[in-house]
């Protein structure tokens, strides 16, 4: 018998799809970009300097890159099985439990180790410039790998626990934290409160973030142990995650007989998201009067509170690097990262809410019941925008309120601002309209990928993919060809580059949001209903000698 034989067959496939060399090629192709643009950026400072920072750039966002699509490719693999009732039915042959746990593993993550691996290369170039040790490089490689198994191991067991995809995605994003944020965190806030006591670096192990900070050469040669200890402890992680989801697969497709603990938890989850019985009817029957589909994607009481939330922590660090380290709350820096984050957050929310209702009920087949009802597609619109709006209105409003008031702080004159106020301003203005015209395109252009997508994660991905990083992708190639074609000269100034950066970002939303609200309008039965579209079926003649006809 083959060993392993899902994983053999999995890599068969993707040997044969298009995506697995484009990622490769896409991937490669964005590290060179970014690394150009850092080096021109920059062309001032000494080559081994230079080559250092070029190097740190990179391996932090191949950092990212590993922590966030190893999770989100394997996020849903498992219970999306369950879901569909076709995970228990390989139980019925010889397979064992690791051979499905690494054989989704294989299958959902090819694609995104390929898209690593197109990167190393890249990563070496400051090799060639100095500055960059083979030693740093080839730690850094390994601390890339080892957080790529981690994530997508993560991913796999968190989808082993749950059914629902928002709960495996949110599992998901608990475990990491649970894992690598919360133990640096407690031993952070040690060394804050009481100054005296030594930093506790065994908290630090299972952070990939700890394990990057170990691969340069000044904390290395410090503390090489603590190196080698915080990859060994991720790797350990990772295997017994593996172990973990092997052992509990088998045992998790089957439904629970009633009156066992696994129904009541779900119920007071389901309590807990929902609300009980009687708010779920005050719910139900204040939202089915406005739009029933309305209802239908509002009915988890907590998503408007858990924007403000996320609007409340935003607050407590700010006050924080206001208060404690005592940055002063106009300064440039400080207000351009704290609107960064608003916009960002916001942003990817509302491309990733916008489209996952509708995806997840055309791929559960209850969008056609839907249009089988005299709610028309128009209702469906307004139903999912009104949906958004009571989600998001309010928290937006705040935030532009927030924005408004930096930009007339930054343009105080008793300030004593280093950079020009009308620069400020000027950024500050077109940021808003930005986040104004990003959230519509980002809404009609998720509502129209999810009627088409194969899953809710495909449709906000390709949302976000064309709404937000395209524009940004475009202005980091024109502003390294604008950088090389004016080497040794003038700079273009911050006008051009805000011309750049805000027309490039309406261009994106008009050049998609336009053609998908036409769509939405004109097209959406068509469009929900193509996935049942048969295959034309061939004329066929009409004439007794035809082949069409049986031969006697």
């Amino acid at each position: 018998m083959t060993f392993l034989p899902i994983v053999e067959r999995e890599l068969r496939v993707a040997a044969r799809q298009h995506s697995t060399y484009w990622m490769r090629m896409v991937l490669a192709l964005a590290a060179i970009a970014i690394g150009l643009f850092l080096y021109l950026a920059r062309t001032q400072i000494p080559p081994q300097s230079l080559a250092k920072e070029i190097f740190g750039g990179l391996g932090g966002l191949s950092l990212l890159y590993c922590l966030s699509s190893g999770r989100r490719s394997t996020a849903d693999c498992l219970s999306e099985e369950k879901r569909e009732g076709t995970l228990g039915l390989l139980f019925l042959t010889d397979l064992k439990g690791y051979d499905v746990v690494l054989g989704k593993l294989a299958a959902t993550s090819v694609s995104a180790f390929y898209g690593l691996l197109a990167v190393l290369p890249v990563l070496a170039i400051p090799l060639l410039m100095g500055g960059v040790t083979n030693g740093e490089f080839w730690r850094t490689v390994l601390v890339l790998v080892n957080t790529f198994l981690f994530s997508l191991t993560i991913g796999v067991f968190a989808s082993v626990l749950s059914r629902d995809a928002r709960r495996a995605m949110g599992t998901n994003l608990l475990l990491l934290l649970a894992l690598a944020a919360v133990p640096p965190a407690i031993a952070a806030t040690i060394a804050y409160i009481d100054n005296s006591h030594p930093t506790i670096h065994p908290l630090f192990f299972s952070c990939p973030v700890y394990s990057y900070w170990g691969c340069f050469d000044a904390n290395y040669r410090g503390a090489p142990a603590y190196f080698w200890a915080s990859v060994g402890v991720i790797h350990a992680l990772t295997w017994l995650l593996a172990a973990l989801s092997s052992w509990l697969v088998p045992h998790s497709w089957q439904d629970r007989e009633s009156g066992k603990g696994e129904p009541r938890q779900a119920d007071r989850w389901r309590s807990w998201v929902y609300g009980n019985a009687a708010q779920r009817k005050a719910l139900r029957t204040r939202l089915l009067e406005v739009n029933p589909f309305c209802w239908l994607s509002s009915r988890a009481r907590f998503k408007p509170a858990a924007v403000w939330v996320f609007l409340g922590l935003t607050l407590c660090w700010w006050l924080y690097l206001r208060l404690v380290m005592h940055l002063h709350w106009a300064e440039e820096s400080f207000s351009l990262t704290t609107v960064l984050l608003l916009n960002s957050v916001l942003k990817l929310w509302i491309g990733i809410e916008a489209s996952q209702r509708l995806a997840e009920e055309q791929k559960m087949g209850s969008l056609e019941l839907l249009l089988s009802t005299p709610l028309r597609a128009d209702d469906i619109l307004r139903g999912q925008f009104l949906a958004l709006k009571r989600q998001f209105l309010r928290p937006m409003a705040v935030v532009l309120a927030v924005e408004a008031v930096f930009i007339i702080a930054g343009s105080m004159p008793w300030l004593g601002r280093s950079q020009d106020r009308g620069e400020w301003a000027a950024y500050g203005i077109a940021a808003m309209i930005l986040l104004i015209l990003d959230t519509v395109a980002l809404a009609c252009v998720g509502l129209r990928v999810a009627l088409t997508a194969k899953s809710p994660t495909r449709a906000s991905a390709s949302a976000v993919l064309r709404i937000m990083i395209l524009p940004w992708l475009m202005f980091i190639a024109v502003m390294v060809i604008a950088s090389i074609w004016t080497a040794g000269g003038p700079g273009l100034g911050w006008k051009f580059s805000l011309h750049l950066w805000f027309w490039l970002g309406v261009s994106a939303d008009l050049a998609f949001g336009l053609p998908a609200w036409r769509q939405l309008r004109t097209r959406f039965r068509e469009l929900a209903l193509q996935r049942f579209a048969a295959s034309p079926i061939p004329a066929m003649d009409s004439s007794p000698n035809s082949s069409n006809f049986p031969h006697r």
